[in-house]
C-alpha cells in the first residue's frame, strides 16, 4: 500500500523483486521526508525501481512530470508498469531496462533506493552514469542503509566533487541529497 497525498494506492508486488512484502523502511523514509519534486514539466527518474513505489509516488506528486522507472529485473518492470497504470499515471511513467534508456536523456532529479548489493564498483558505475545525466541544477535523493555503506557512499560521492547533505536518518537508513559539482 502506498499512502501518498491523501490517496491510498494498492501496489502489486511479487517474489523475486526487492521488498516483495511491501514498502521497505528505506523507501518509506525517502517518500516521507525526501525532497519535493520540482514543479512543471520536469523529467524525473527512479533508478532501481523495483515494483514502482517511488516512480508511482513521483508521478502522483508531480502531475506534469515524466517519470522514468529503470530496473534490470524484467518482473519488476512489469509490476511497475501495472502499478503505474492502476494508479492512473501509466501515461507518464516510462518503464525501461537500462539498455533502453535514450542515449541523450537528461533528468532534473533522481530518486532512488539504489541496489547497493550489486557491489561497490557496480554501484559507483551506476551512480556515475545517472549523476552524469542530471541538469546542472538537478539533484539526486538516495536512501541507503547505514549497515550497507551509506556513510562510505556519502564520502565517495563527496570525493567525486558532489555536494552531499544528509537530509534525514531513521531506522538505520540515511537519506542523502546529492548535487553535481559546480
Amino acid at each position: 500500500m502506498l499512502d501518498d497525498l491523501d490517496r491510498l494506492v494498492t501496489l502489486r508486488t511479487d517474489a523475486g523483486v526487492f521488498a516483495a512484502g511491501g514498502i521497505d523502511p528505506g523507501t518509506r523514509l525517502l517518500l516521507d521526508t525526501g525532497a519535493t519534486p520540482p514543479p512543471g514539466g520536469t523529467t524525473l527518474v527512479d533508478v532501481g525501481c523495483g515494483y514502482g513505489p517511488i516512480a508511482v509516488a513521483l508521478a502522483l506528486r508531480a502531475p506534469e512530470a515524466t517519470v522514468w522507472a529503470v530496473d534490470v529485473n524484467v518482473r519488476a518492470l512489469e509490476l511497475t508498469r501495472r502499478n503505474a497504470e492502476a494508479a492512473g499515471v501509466g501515461d507518464r511513467v516510462r518503464v525501461v531496462a537500462p539498455d533502453d534508456v535514450p542515449v541523450g536523456l537528461v533528468v532534473d532529479a533522481i530518486w532512488s533506493n539504489p541496489p547497493v548489493r550489486v557491489g561497490k564498483a557496480s554501484l559507483h558505475a551506476l551512480l556515475e552514469t545517472w549523476l552524469g545525466r542530471l541538469t546542472p541544477v538537478g539533484a539526486a535523493h538516495l536512501v541507503v542503509a547505514r549497515n550497507l555503506g551509506a556513510d562510505s557512499l556519502a564520502r565517495w560521492l563527496a570525493d567525486q566533487g558532489h555536494e552531499v547533505t544528509r537530509r534525514a536518518s531513521r531506522r538505520g537508513y540515511r537519506l542523502l541529497d546529492v548535487t553535481p559539482p559546480p
